[in-house]
């Protein structure tokens, strides 16, 4: 994709500016726009920084400064080889990092699908640097006896696809085979209107079959991504294969064990919450329980959003709607 060649930085009337930055060991690729108090937004799976290409003109006219990277494994930012260098610990530094790359003290962290525990990590382990969370799709998940993976492995069994996931280059194969047509899949499983939503099921891997019999096959495409959306995601993918991004549930346990001393830690930021109402992240076992009981988890949490007909894929199914809640939250604070 080729990417407008501006000078970052030069307020809302400017095109998105790009350029890389030297991040807790690791070249980074950001997309920025903007001046003013720093807002990073962080993506998740299977996506890059575009995922927030309707974020930049709203937050950026407002007066902030937005920050989107391509997290560390995605798109032009490095892909290190050694699985356990994806834990959360290295993710929440490389957050850290950039916000001292950046000029400044503090940041509000916006993340989406995995981009979400990593603002939310951040904000536990670092809270001097974070002055505000907006969460869309996950919850607040604090550490509990066993690790996330373990928990719900045992609640749904083996086939469950991010236990499926932790055999090596295995998923990272599948997807890689139609770079374009994995994303599309990725994104027709979870969006509102998909007939997964009328239907959800639990996503268990057959016995005997493969993280592909889950993904719907392609076909057309929702309304809220166009070709060319889906041309930029799939150009960025077939180059980088999917590996950096599945070797973030790699790391779970490994994350899990590693943040054992902030154990019962106060999650203290001010927080905001978005979900999607047909989102099936949020009908895992015990996230209906989570999510009710949320204000004792996040005592500054200023509210739950509950977007009606939207899936998981909120800042892009519904662009509006969420600026419009970010413009609130940011205003807030």
């Amino acid at each position: 994709m080729n990417d407008p060649q501006v000078t970052p930085g030069q307020g809302a009337a400017t095109e998105v500016g790009h350029r890389f930055i030297e991040v807790n060991g690791i070249r980074v690729h950001i997309a920025e726009k903007g001046e003013g108090p720093l807002v990073v937004l962080l993506h998740g799976f299977p996506e890059t920084w575009y995922s927030w290409r309707h974020q930049f003109d709203a937050l950026a006219a407002a007066g902030y400064h937005v920050v989107a990277p391509d997290q560390r494994g995605y798109g032009r930012t490095d892909r290190p080889e050694a699985v356990e260098q994806y834990s959360q610990l290295h993710l929440v530094g490389d957050v850290v990092g950039l916000i001292d790359a950046l000029g400044a003290e503090k940041a509000v962290l916006v993340g989406h699908d995995w981009g979400s525990p990593v603002a939310w990590n951040t904000a536990l382990l670092r809270p001097d640097r974070v002055s505000g969370v907006v969460a869309l799709s996950l919850p607040y998940l604090p550490r509990g006896p066993v690790s996330a993976l373990t928990g719900l492995t045992q609640a749904l069994g083996p086939g469950f696809y991010m236990n499926y996931i932790q055999q090596p280059g295995v998923a990272d194969a599948e997807l890689a085979r139609d770079p374009r047509g994995s994303v599309l899949r990725f994104f027709q499983w979870g969006f509102g209107d998909s007939p997964q939503a009328d239907a959800p099921t639990l996503p268990i891997v057959p016995e005997g079959g493969t993280l592909s019999d889950l993904l719907p096959e392609p076909g057309e495409l929702p309304d809220w991504l166009t070709e060319a959306d889906l041309d930029a995601y799939a150009e960025d993918f077939a180059r980088t294969g999917f590996t950096g991004g599945l070797n973030w549930w790699r790391t779970m346990d490994l994350s899990w064990e590693l943040t054992a001393p902030w154990q019962t830690a106060p999650m203290t930021t001010p927080a905001l919450y978005v979900h999607g109402e047909r989102d099936g992240s949020v009908q895992l076992p015990g996230f209906d329980q989570l999510i009710a009981n949320l204000q004792y988890l996040v005592p500054n949490l200023t509210r739950t959003v509950v977007l009606p007909g939207v899936g998981h894929w909120t800042q892009q199914e519904r662009p509006e709607e969420v600026n419009a809640e970010l413009l609130k939250f940011l205003s807030g604070l």
